[in-house]
């Protein structure tokens, strides 16, 4: 049975990291793709590979229908394409960067989906968020409260720890996927 794999967490938490690293090391066997986000933030920003949509034609295409799941979250738009149903239905499993706020919409849409939580210690996620430079200081102090203050209740949720190097949380996302892979083969 496939199954879309539900990524999410605090941005800055690594998600986009973690699913490079597990990309890379599919083998062309592996019945597992990627999904990529349409994004209302310009393709330079930094973080992940997105599609870069001005406000005007992500709105015209949310109502053309051509994303399955769509939300905003810090001034940005965020939509994942149709195109995710279509690999759902060829046999693959569909590995999507998501929001924790959107979880249960997502998974109404999409019963077999199987959550994944990429979580980190506060004082590294601001680390990272100021590594970054995307965000203000006070902009990162938000997303520190945010993160503190949130609180994920749903069944089955898969947490990876990714306090450590990246090959440590990335080789449990691998063992994940493994499991999905062998299960829709």
């Amino acid at each position: 049975m496939t199954s879309l794999i539900y990524v999410m967490g605090p941005s800055g938490a690594g998600k986009d990291s973690i699913m490079s690293y597990a990309k890379r090391r599919l083998s062309s066997e592996d019945r597992c793709v990627f999904a990529h986000r349409y994004i209302t933030r310009p393709s330079d920003a930094g973080g992940e590979n997105h599609i870069a949509l001005e406000d005007q034609e992500f709105e015209r295409r949310q109502k053309l229908g051509l994303f399955c799941m769509n939300w905003s979250s810090h001034g940005f738009h965020y939509g994942i394409g149709v195109e995710v149903e279509t690999w759902l239905s060829m046999g693959l499993n569909v590995v999507m960067n998501g929001s924790r706020d959107y979880l249960s919409k997502a998974a109404s849409r999409f019963p077999n989906l199987v959550p994944v939580l990429i979580s980190v210690a506060h004082d590294v996620l601001r680390e990272r968020l100021m590594t970054r430079g995307r965000e203000s200081q006070s902009e990162i102090e938000k997303r520190i409260q945010r993160n503190q203050e949130f609180s994920l209740v749903f069944p089955n949720v898969v947490t990876i720890r990714n306090d450590g190097p990246l090959d440590e949380a990335g080789e449990m996302f691998l063992d994940l996927l493994g499991q999905k892979v062998v299960a829709a083969k």
